[in-house]
């Protein structure tokens, strides 16, 4: 399973997404799209949208949530 999370480091809610992965042991990869344009665009081409977080699990995307989004989101996996 390939898990990317795209973030912006002062983002409270990406800080909460990170924390939800890290404390179920999820690996995953972490973009930041402040630093890295490429990785802002493919964000935006993805969810249709500049707001963090967003996760892709294996080409399904999970746009601007919280842990609870997330939670729901992972469970319909």
């Amino acid at each position: 399973m390939k898990i990317r999370l795209f973030i912006k480091p002062y983002c409270g809610w990406c800080h909460k997404a990170q924390r939800w992965l890290d404390e179920r042991g999820i690996k995953y990869e972490t973009l930041d799209v402040i630093a890295d344009r490429e990785a802002m665009a493919e964000m935006v081409e993805l969810s249709g949208q500049s707001l963090a977080p967003v996760i892709d699990v294996d080409g399904k995307i999970l746009a601007d949530f919280g842990p609870g989004e997330l939670a729901n989101f992972w469970d319909g996996l």
